[in-house]
């Protein structure tokens, strides 16, 4: 049997506060989601003056970077390519850059999603974040 890490609510705040210190360092306003490895919502918060489709955008991110355990971005550059067979994935909704997964040891124990500015500005934010707790 493995041993797997977890997020406490601790890593959730640190996260939380330096994704939103990366966003408002730049005065980007946007949504900023925190999912388990489920895609289960942990955290969110909505900055003011980002846009109210970011509230669900930010989150759908999250959740795909989640269960595919990688960056939402390489679902997005997939059906760029061509392949939009794979928008019929169930489950999958985030398949825009801005969904960055929280892994350690080879787990992914959850991610960020961000969602308001430009997608790699929103990858930005979700590293930031991440980068808090040391990963």
């Amino acid at each position: 049997m493995k041993t797997q890490s977890s997020l406490e609510l601790s890593d959730i705040q640190a996260i939380a506060a330096a994704a939103q210190a990366e966003a408002q360092k730049n005065n980007w306003a946007v949504s900023i989601a925190i999912v388990d490895a489920g895609g289960h919502l942990f955290y969110f918060q909505r900055l003011d003056g980002a846009p109210p489709i970011s509230a669900h955008i930010a989150p759908a991110k999250a959740k795909t970077a989640a269960l595919g355990r990688r960056e939402s971005k390489i679902y997005e550059d997939v059906i760029n390519g061509g392949r939009v067979s794979f928008l019929s994935a169930p489950e999958v909704e985030g398949l825009l850059e801005g969904g960055v997964p929280i892994m350690k040891d080879g787990f992914c124990l959850g991610a960020v999603g961000v969602s308001g500015v430009k997608s790699n500005e929103d990858a930005q934010i979700a590293k930031a974040g991440i980068a808090a707790i040391g990963l």
